[in-house]
């Protein structure tokens, strides 16, 4: 059983693609999305559309959320300087794309050969605006993770990759596709983009389980090509985050 997961895409079809392009090559058995597609990046619809051909299982995450109700982005922990880029994004679906993400799912859980049990989600199995790094307090993951039984989590939400043993379960981050961060995110300061997409492929032969976390170079002069013909409101700060 091979298993790729991507998350956080962000409207960045550019990186989309490369990233499908390496998992075409690695010979998985399922892809599972784990939220946050469109909003953000130039080409939503693009995305959706390669999403609804892949036919995987797609999470919803807090950006999805705000895109079905963008009148609570707040609520979904969406910045206010954000907020133009969400609507900018709705303007540019169609009723079925919003209710193709309004049938994303919560969670999503695996079972492997061996018995053990991936949980797939957001942020958290609580709520998909949590934040599990691989520094957050083991007190703080009691609490996320209360009343699971799976022995394997993972999840997308903060953009970095990550592999944490919790006690006898493991904790992963699949990294983002179309917005890999440098450093992890505090609120109030800038962030920046490393220039690649991330994903991650979970892989089950017997007893044994790996962990493969990739990451996939794209071609940054088309992003730029096409963040400049889009009219997007954040065009200038995509376009700061890979100087030519």
């Amino acid at each position: 059983m091979r298993i790729a997961f991507i998350s956080d895409i962000h409207g960045n079809f550019t990186a989309l693609q490369a990233v499908l392009a390496d998992i075409a090559a690695q010979s998985v058995d399922q892809v599972v999305c784990l939220g946050d597609v469109v909003t953000l990046g130039p080409q939503p619809s693009e995305v959706l559309n390669v999403l609804r051909g892949l036919k995987c299982v797609c999470i919803k995450g807090n950006h999805d959320a705000a895109t079905l109700d963008p009148e609570g982005a707040i609520e979904y922990d969406i910045a206010s300087h954000l907020i133009p880029d969400l609507y900018w994004c709705r303007n540019k679906l169609s009723a079925d794309d919003l209710e193709f993400i309004d049938s994303f799912k919560p969670m999503h859980s695996i079972d492997l050969s061996n018995g053990q049990q991936i949980l797939a989600f957001h942020g958290s199995p609580l709520s998909f605006t949590d934040i599990v790094q691989a520094t957050t307090p083991n007190e703080l993951l009691d609490v996320y993770f209360a009343g699971q039984k799976a022995g394997i989590f993972i999840g997308g939400h903060s953009h970095i990759q990550m592999v944490r043993r919790y006690d006898d379960k493991l904790i992963l981050n699949s990294g983002s596709v179309g917005n890999a961060f440098r450093f992890v995110y505090t609120p109030g300061k800038p962030v920046y983009l490393l220039p690649w997409a991330e994903y991650m492929i979970i892989h089950q032969s017997g007893d044994s389980l790996g962990v493969d976390a990739r990451r996939v170079y794209f071609d940054i002069g088309k992003l730029i090509q096409t963040v400049k013909e889009s009219q997007l409101p954040s065009s200038a700060w995509w376009l700061n985050q890979y100087p030519t």
